[in-house]
């Protein structure tokens, strides 16, 4: 597997990854990570991952990120 690109954004990091006939797509926030699997043939390229990973779907993460993090403070408590 091997970094190929990032998606450049304020609060995570973001990734993609090749690695054989997949796409590997990263985030990156605090201790915790979400991580897609799509394949090449399915988006074609890096630029249709990226199209995929519009505003819209970097929004769902970043939610699931915060119940994440609601459900990892919850658990310390």
């Amino acid at each position: 597997m091997r970094i190929i690109d990032s998606i450049p954004h304020p609060s995570m990091t973001i990734s993609i990854f090749q690695m054989n006939d997949k796409f590997i797509l990263k985030f990156e926030a605090g201790p915790m990570e979400q991580a897609f699997k799509f394949y090449v043939e399915d988006v074609r390229s890096v630029e249709g991952l990226k199209a995929l990973a519009d505003e819209a779907f970097i929004e769902t993460v970043r939610q699931r990120f915060n119940d994440m993090f609601m459900q990892m403070k919850a658990s310390k408590a």
